[in-house]
């Protein structure tokens, strides 16, 4: 592993506006009289939010296809479980835009291998293991952007519910179901860290906000390809904190503040 110094970190901050209903499930341990089959995740005062995980597995998931990753050269890990295995894209080249920007997981793993007869070989990533360079927090809900027009027409305070059904093709009978969604027009705040060291300059950066551009153009949560999980990014700033910031003798740099899309902040990145 080569030397790590670290030269600052970007803030990237936004707000993602939800342009179709926007469903990110979660577990219920109860089944209430009345309640919905299906609802989306809240936060303890019982808003709907954007779970940081959500938001970077996605990215993550995206970039490795467009970045021609999904190979054979993938990791199955949860080994307790073999039918809940998750397969991701993981090496150990110093330069993966994806490995460096979202992560790897220490220790042994499987890693397919076809010409293998047990079909994958163990592979040891300890030694290439560095530090995961981006933090995703929560996006939580601007509570003004769901307007008391919208509320109108909603199911509950800050969620509606979208029935749909499920046809049996030969009886013709119905299976209905209800879905918690957050409505077109909630807007989130969003923050983002992005660590870098010296010598990186803007690249990782510039595959972030890609990443991010990926996502506008696929879906976040479930039932994307049925209309849900449409997002944007907007009021997109950049600003880049040195090593001297946090030691108090430098302000932060701003790069874009308040750019009204993310195709027109990677240019201003891009230019320089």
């Amino acid at each position: 592993m080569k030397d790590l110094k670290l030269a600052g970190k970007y803030i990237i901050t936004s707000e993602i506006v939800a342009l179709t209903g926007l469903h990110i499930g979660t577990s219920s341990n109860t089944l209430e009289i009345g309640g919905v089959d299906n609802s989306v995740v809240k936060d303890a005062l019982g808003r709907p939010y954007i779970p940081g995980s959500s938001l970077k597995g996605k990215m993550r998931a995206l970039l490795e296809y467009a970045e021609g990753l999904i190979t054979m050269v993938y990791v199955v890990h949860n080994e307790r479980n073999e039918s809940s295995n998750t397969r991701i894209h993981m090496c150990k080249k110093e330069d993966c835009a994806v490995c460096n920007i979202f992560g790897r997981n220490h220790g042994k793993h499987k890693v397919v291998d076809g010409n293998d007869p047990r079909g994958y070989r163990p592979v040891d990533f300890t030694d290439a293991v560095t530090p995961t360079r981006l933090i995703v927090r929560d996006a939580t809900l601007i509570k003004e952007s769901i307007t008391e027009q919208m509320k109108e027409n909603m199911d509950f305070e800050w969620t509606e519910v979208k029935f749909e059904n499920n046809l049996d093709r030969v009886t013709s009978a119905a299976n209905p179901r209800q879905t918690e969604r957050v409505p077109a027009g909630a807007r989130f705040k969003s923050e983002m860290v992005l660590t870098v060291f010296q010598g990186e300059g803007t690249k990782y950066i510039e595959k972030l906000l890609e990443a991010m551009l990926l996502l506008e153009d696929d879906y976040l949560g479930g039932q994307g390809t049925r209309g849900y999980g449409r997002i944007a990014f907007e009021k997109v700033s950049i600003a880049f904190r040195s090593v001297g910031y946090y030691e108090g003798r430098e302000e932060e740099q701003v790069i874009v503040e308040n750019c009204p899309s993310l195709r027109e902040a990677l240019g201003k990145i891009k230019r320089g």
